[in-house]
């Protein structure tokens, strides 16, 4: 999946295709919709308050405030750009085992991630179209952490559609799709913790290269976060007599 084809896979997909009719549990599609509203108010909020201060309030690395966007190549750019990617698949998992199990607590944990990260999208994207930048870039994805020394996140090899660390590929999320019941739950639980600790280790790196303060404070708040649901997801796997790792296709 490439950055711009994860961007159009997100509100209006989800609305329409199989992701979300064909499942046991499926729910209305006013009720699919009102799971978007917080990326939508996420944007909004983003442009009418935290942008303005996200531009204006940045540091440079001696610690001396900048008045000026990030730059297009920026360590800013990139990892809103690349995050909002990874987000984006997120969050396409968690729709697609929400309709296939009715566990409730994969259900919840699902809910949670379509909420939180689909919010944190939408800032984003928001601070992107503040700053006058593109939502895509020509750029590898996570070329950005080369300037932090985050050699792994840089040097990473997408392949079948897994563009970054964490990421699922495309022939892992058709068997996904084909799951259902505990079957779904294991593999969704073991995909997500890959996806989360590829989350983390990139938001980390965008912790260790900041410059900008606000930004900075959203991705620490996904590293607790999503550090804390490595736990949760592990817990579950235990609970169900899985293991962690994603089995070879």
């Amino acid at each position: 999946m490439t950055a711009a084809e994860a961007d159009d896979h997100g509100t209006d997909d989800h609305g329409t295709d199989g992701h979300g009719t064909d499942g046991p549990d499926a729910a209305p599609a006013a009720s699919r919709r009102r799971i978007w509203w917080p990326a939508a108010l996420a944007a909004a909020l983003a442009l009418a308050l935290g942008v303005p201060a996200l531009v204006a309030g940045g540091t440079s690395a001696s610690g001396t405030s900048s008045l000026s966007v990030p730059a297009d190549d920026s360590p800013e750019a990139g990892f809103a750009r690349d995050m909002a990617t990874h987000h984006q698949q997120a969050v396409d998992l968690s729709f697609i085992v929400r309709d296939r199990t009715t566990d409730e607590p994969t259900r919840t944990l699902a809910f949670d991630i379509i909420n939180t990260q689909a919010n944190q999208r939408g800032m984003m994207m928001g601070w992107l179209d503040q700053w006058g930048l593109t939502q895509h870039s020509p750029a590898k994805p996570m070329a950005w952490m080369a300037m932090g020394g985050h050699g792994h996140g840089a040097d990473y090899q997408a392949h079948d559609g897994s563009l970054m660390p964490g990421m699922a590929t495309t022939t892992q999320l058709a068997k996904l799709r084909s799951l259902s019941g505990r079957e779904a739950e294991v593999f969704y639980l073991q995909l997500m913790l890959e996806h989360h600790k590829g989350g983390v280790e990139m938001a980390q790196g965008y912790v260790d290269m900041a410059h900008n303060e606000s930004e900075k404070r959203l991705a620490q708040s996904m590293v607790i976060g999503q550090t804390s649901e490595i736990g949760l997801i592990t817990d579950m796997l235990k609970d169900r007599g899985a293991a962690p790792g994603v089995p070879a296709s």
